[in-house]
């Protein structure tokens, strides 16, 4: 008589046996050196970026502090990559409520920076735990589907993640800050189809997500209900209407396009890039850093940027399809989906295709919680690689 095991962790026990016998050596040669060397020439890239666009601030520079923030987030990053997985798996309820009641904080004890809730000041450094909420959210929810990932063809199952997910959504989109609950939806999105969705099911919460969608920016509003912040919809009518009023609330959009034709294809140099120079390009070293960027080192340069950018996609799909186990296959889809996502709406953002969000250029944009947040996610993948069933660089 054969006994066959219903866990689908226990399909991993074996791998990960072995990865706690692999030593240094095997440790290391079972990293993911590709997709490290990409991520470190984008942290790189993104301080010399970062040098360029900010010289001629009168505050000065702000590369130093955004090279502590990478060093800080690679540390973190290494520490990732030697935790196991299924720490966070075992762990996952104690990171969802943790998470949950560092947004709850930030809305009802935290006060309002430019209209916004979504900082926690610990005096040397600004703590903003939606951003780490896109990876600890994640972990959260490939646990749960995980664990009932025989059971996904019963509607109630991706329901009760969805209405899980629903809670940091609403929270972040409370702040106001519409961009990171779209990345946590896109997060979801991809837990769900890693884990194995029904067709049906997917179709059916896809329209219902579409109507939820349309009556949150049309429906309602013709009602007199608006759910939005006034300039969250003057951004979306901007954005819709592009020639309604250039010079109101499509003028960051105008000036960031105008700074990223301007830098042709070789770029204008730090000194000639008169967009960023002179700040007529808004945000210059966050939301529109790529703007900047493209302005000062051209087609060529924003190019390079968004090649390592797709460097970093493709491992992170091939880490994926290498997992040892359902619950790290979707947490490392998850993962890339968030970063795939960033990188869209923000280079979207700056080229005028793409409504403004606030999403920051994942590694580029000024800001510690994002540079920390997308080092330590880095480094859950490299576990996810390390631990995986077989070998990669086929």
């Amino acid at each position: 008589m054969t006994i066959e095991a219903v866990d689908r962790r226990a399909r991993g026990l074996n791998s990960r046996r072995r990865a706690e016998t692999l030593g240094a050596g095997g440790f290391l040669r079972r990293v993911d050196w590709l997709l490290l060397a990409a991520v470190g020439t984008i942290v790189g890239y993104g301080l010399w970026a970062i040098a360029g666009i900010t010289k001629n601030d009168p505050g000065g520079s702000l590369v130093g502090r955004q090279a502590l923030y990478a060093l800080v987030g690679g540390v973190l990053l290494l520490a990732a990559t030697v935790i196991d997985p299924d720490f966070y798996r075992r762990f996952r309820r104690v990171i969802f409520v943790g998470t949950i009641g560092a947004m709850g904080f930030v809305l009802l004890a935290e006060a309002a920076t430019r209209g916004s809730r979504r900082w926690i000041n610990v005096g040397f450094f600004q703590f903003q735990p939606s951003e780490f909420g896109k990876v600890l959210i994640t972990m959260f929810l490939a646990g749960f589907l995980a664990d009932r990932s025989r059971r996904m063809n019963e509607l109630v199952v991706p329901l009760s993640a969805i209405g899980l997910a629903a809670i940091p959504i609403l929270l972040v989109f409370a702040e106001p800050d519409f961009g990171t609950a779209a990345v946590y939806v896109a997060a979801l999105g991809a837990v769900l189809f890693i884990i194995g969705i029904r067709w049906a099911h997917l179709i059916a919460i896809g329209t219902l997500a579409l109507v939820l969608i349309l009556s949150l920016l049309w429906w309602l509003p013709a009602a007199g209900v608006n759910i939005l912040k006034p300039y969250q919809t003057a951004r979306i009518t901007g954005f819709t209407h592009p020639g309604v009023d250039p010079s109101g609330v499509n003028y960051n959009t105008e000036q960031s396009v105008i700074a990223v034709g301007a830098g042709g294809l070789r770029g204008r140099g730090v000194a000639g890039a008169t967009q960023t120079r002179l700040d007529f390009t808004p945000a210059k070293d966050t939301d529109f850093a790529f703007a900047s960027l493209a302005e000062q080192r051209g087609f060529l340069g924003a190019s390079f940027l968004l090649l390592l950018y797709l460097l970093v996609v493709w491992r992170g799909l091939k880490i994926v399809t290498s997992a040892r186990d359902l619950f790290s296959a979707a947490l490392a889809g998850g993962l890339v989906m968030a970063f795939l996502f960033q990188v869209f709406v923000n280079v979207g953002m700056a080229i005028g295709i793409a409504p403004i969000t606030g999403i920051p250029l994942p590694f580029v944009s000024v800001g510690g919680s994002s540079m920390i947040t997308n080092l330590a996610a880095v480094g859950i993948l490299q576990a996810i690689s390390i631990r995986g069933g077989r070998r990669r660089y086929s």
